[in-house]
């Protein structure tokens, strides 16, 4: 885990400028754990509907799982197994 992502999930939320019905804004992030089976991992979550090219790039950013309206991605090359007990 880089830097950045420790410092996500260490404050619990960042503010990130997303590309959002044609225009670029600033959304809020939260960080949300989902529990499967006995264990959990971590995703930013937004609670707004947001394009799956733009959650893509997000995920990649930040490093970590990103949802919006049931829709998830993860940083290339990884899943919800590398994401478990951070």
């Amino acid at each position: 885990m880089d830097d950045k992502t420790a410092e996500i999930l260490r404050n619990g939320s960042i503010r990130i400028e997303v590309k959002r019905s044609g225009m670029l804004q600033k959304m809020l992030f939260t960080v949300k754990r989902i529990k499967i089976g006995e264990h959990e991992f971590v995703e930013l979550y937004l609670p707004r509907h947001l394009e799956l090219n733009e959650l893509q790039r997000v995920a990649d950013e930040t490093g970590l799982p990103v949802e919006a309206e049931s829709t998830r991605a993860f940083p290339k090359g990884k899943g919800a197994v590398d994401f478990m007990e951070l």
